[in-house]
């Protein structure tokens, strides 16, 4: 394999934007993904090679990006943007430097192996490559064709949460873009966890609601409109994939954290409210400063001034994860609320920013 650590936009071609690929783009992610990426000040003139998933009947010689997304048409446009069958040659004769992976887990953890042989970097929004332990990782059902080698890609895996790993990131040649439930959870926790000032015997309660769109673009008997619209629904108890999430990005124990999701008849947005209690007695004024100092130089998080709170609206179509917090009047029992939009600081605009990253770009580019 090869084991070039340089960012994309510095490798052999540095004169030129890095060449770009998405895979899976039919999905909700993968269209959103196209949008930004067709929108990039740093991408003019480059624009991405659009790719299917494998078996998908519905692309083919003459679908188009706008066919699958009518919302990405853009007006007065006579010339559409092609979506091709996935072809491991047309990425080598397109010269791709940079592969995202908007594909299930099972295709994403079967194709970036081959990816990497070819000395593409991969950006995956799966879950194929997020978890570092097994059992962590058998949620997923996960088979291996090269076990091996499968295992020592999930070791140079980076976790892709900059505001977490931002230096790793910018070297990386394999990231795992985050979950999105986890993401509004690991962003609202990790400062108070890595200060030590939680007070993990008492353990921490995450009660978070996402929007339809989370559960993916194929409908399912609970994601139809009978079902979800005027409803409102626990599920996955004791058993939602991201919790692995939580457990290693926290350095957290299953007994010191529950993650209950909810389903809301909303299309998109996450609202995660998480209950916890802190060792001592402390004031508003100095869990800001905690939570300011940690996001000091993390643009797409932005801190509300207690008491007031997110609100999925505010963050609706934006790749910002907004937090706030109230404490009670002893000081110790703590709510924080936390909110993004699950299909772009979730998904696809985490995915971009991690873009920035190994690029050498503006963390923000083609995101405000």
């Amino acid at each position: 394999m090869q084991t070039s650590t340089e960012s994309v936009g510095t490798s052999a071609a540095s004169s030129r934007p890095p060449r770009i690929a998405v895979a899976g783009v039919s999905g909700y992610a993968g269209g959103e993904l196209a949008r930004l990426l067709l929108r990039h000040p740093a991408l003019e003139g480059a624009k991405p090679v659009f790719l299917g998933r494998a078996g998908e009947s519905e692309v083919g010689p003459s679908t188009s990006l706008e066919a699958l997304h009518p919302y990405l048409t853009a007006p007065g446009a006579v010339d559409s943007t092609p979506v091709y069958s996935f072809s491991w040659d047309r990425i080598a004769d397109a010269g791709i430097d940079l592969l995202f992976m908007a594909t299930p887990h099972e295709q994403s953890r079967e194709w970036v192996p081959e990816a990497m042989e070819r000395g593409l970097k991969v950006i995956d929004l799966s879950g194929a490559w997020r978890l570092q332990e097994t059992r962590n990782r058998d949620v997923y059902r996960l088979k291996d064709t090269n076990p091996a080698l499968a295992a020592e890609l999930q070791t140079e895996a980076v976790y892709g949460c900059p505001e977490l790993h931002r230096d790793a990131i910018k070297s990386a040649r394999l990231v795992a873009n985050p979950g999105c439930y986890s993401t509004s959870m690991i962003l609202a926790l990790a400062p108070l966890v890595q200060t030590g000032l939680v007070d993990l015997d008492h353990g921490i309660v995450c009660d978070a609601k996402s929007g339809v769109s989370g559960a993916g673009k194929a409908a399912t008997a609970k994601t139809h409109f009978m079902y979800a619209a005027d409803n409102f629904s626990a599920y996955n108890v004791f058993g939602h994939r991201h919790t692995g999430e939580l457990l290693e990005q926290l350095h957290l124990s299953a007994d010191q954290i529950q993650f209950t999701p909810h389903l809301l008849p909303i299309p998109r947005g996450i609202l995660a409210t998480i209950y916890l209690r802190l060792k001592q007695s402390t004031e508003p004024a100095a869990i800001s400063a905690i939570f300011s100092d940690f996001y000091r130089d993390s643009p797409m998080v932005r801190l509300y001034r207690s008491p007031q709170l997110p609100q999925i609206q505010h963050v609706v179509r934006t790749n910002f994860c907004d937090i706030g917090f109230e404490l009670a009047a002893d000081g110790k029992r703590m709510v924080i609320v936390s909110c993004l939009d699950n299909l772009l600081k979730g998904a696809s605009g985490q995915a971009v920013q991690n873009l920035n990253l190994m690029c050498g770009w503006n963390e923000q580019e083609g995101l405000l």
